[in-house]
């Protein structure tokens, strides 16, 4: 049996990798392993033997289920190899022609309670507990290590969906905030900053009551209706305004793709902006303010899906200066945090192997604060620094930089 999906990678990708081996250096997993079938290149090598009639086995799941996603393949292909689209193209053929208990499990969780704002919620709420009681002793030991890495969690933390918030000044257009699924119940202090900052720059800022979970976990997994279907929902949600601002690095690089998940997705794609791009501009543009103090030094590390992905790498670090903070940089070569979505639950070794690599590149820094731009690098991060007893704060450029404009007011108001 060959593909029997239509999201199965297609010809024109396959054949458009020429071997060269340039993505070698730059994959983690091939730099962890050294193993061919660990490469960019071998996983095209095996897609190929699918698509010449090969069965969609438990090597092929294997080879395919080891790689992190994080793209940085892609920045360096001279044959411009959508390996991407492939790899979740090859993931949705082995969730159709696959089956068991942990894969109907990772459905559930990953295309149906992640768009559920209810699960989310009442799923927080038992996080919560368990973070108070200390219950989170208990948990099987690679659910511990994630949860070790989570912020203190507040029960059942106030919704930014539905929410308006008026433009200062004047104003430029309404610009619609993703509430997330995650973000919205674990990050609310990052919403609160993005949204307090794109009304100062002149946005009036929604968040639509209809928006669903953006589906890139899903997608990963090999979830491609439920991709579907979340996309097509979102579309609608978002219809109706100028902007639509994400503060989630691997949602904002899914929902910038949706044009290869729904038709018309390029409608909603090209109105998507990073965070960082929106308030980096606002900057540049004076319409946000930059400060003078010195806030000590900040590592900063690059999600994949910001670097590799949205090509994203100046805006945090103009954000970060606007702060008065001093950027150090952290890994040149941009490798994986091991974070990957659900990949840390999924491969815990490898995902290891890489957030304590990661962990100890910022401690050789000396630096006391993390700037990150995806909730899962954070908690890998936070994981990782703690298991090497480095008291450093992580948190998101614009919760940093927000921060620092609310200190110069207070000190402003006491002179």
């Amino acid at each position: 049996m060959s593909w029997v999906t239509p999201h199965a990678p297609r010809p024109d990708e396959l054949s458009s990798c020429i071997q060269c081996g340039l993505c070698l250096p730059s994959c983690p997993t091939f730099r962890l392993t050294g193993l061919e079938t660990a490469s960019p290149r071998g996983r095209l090598t095996a897609m190929s033997a699918v698509a010449a009639g090969s069965p969609v086995d438990g090597r092929f799941e294997e080879i395919m289920g080891a790689c992190l996603q994080c793209r940085a393949c892609e920045v360096v292909c001279p044959s411009f190899v959508p390996f991407g689209r492939a790899m979740e193209g090859a993931r949705a053929e082995i969730a159709a022609q696959t089956s068991g208990i942990d894969r109907r499990l990772r459905r559930l969780v990953t295309a149906r309670l992640l768009r559920s704002r209810m699960a989310v919620r009442l799923g927080t709420l038992a996080a919560s507990i368990a973070q108070a009681t200390r219950l989170t002793r208990l948990a099987p030991p690679r659910i511990r290590g994630n949860v070790a890495g989570l912020r203190p969690l507040k029960g059942r933390p106030p919704s930014i969906v539905g929410r308006t918030r008026t433009a200062e000044g004047e104003k430029r257009g309404v610009a619609a905030l993703v509430a997330g699924c995650v973000m919205d119940a674990w990050f609310g202090d990052v919403h609160t900053a993005t949204v307090e900052l794109l009304a100062a720059a002149g946005w009036e800022v929604v968040s639509p009551r209809g928006q669903t979970c953006c589906g890139a976990l899903a997608a990963h997994d090999g979830w491609a209706d439920d991709t579907r279907k979340m996309a097509s929902v979102n579309m609608a949600a978002f219809r109706d305004v100028d902007l639509v601002v994400v503060n989630s690095a691997g949602c904002g690089a899914h929902m910038k793709e949706y044009d290869h998940w729904v038709d018309g997705g390029e409608q909603l794609a090209s109105r998507v902006a990073d965070v960082n791009e929106v308030v980096a501009e606002a900057i540049a543009d004076g319409r946000l303010p930059r400060l003078s103090t010195d806030g000590g030094l900040v590592a900063v590390q690059d999600p994949c899906h910001l670097r590799h992905v949205q090509r994203i790498t100046d805006q945090p670090r103009t954000i970060l200066a606007a702060a008065g903070l001093t950027a150090v940089e952290i890994d040149p070569n941009g490798l994986c945090c091991g974070a990957a979505g659900i990949y840390s639950l999924l491969k815990p070794e490898m995902s290891r192997r890489l957030g304590s690599s990661k962990a100890e590149q910022v401690e050789a820094t000396g630096a006391s604060l993390v700037a990150s731009a995806n909730p899962g690098c954070e908690i890998q991060l936070r994981t990782y620094l703690s298991q090497l007893g480095h008291e450093a704060r992580v948190a998101h450029p614009v919760e940093l930089y927000w921060e620092a404009l609310q200190r110069a007011e207070r000190r402003a108001a006491v002179r």
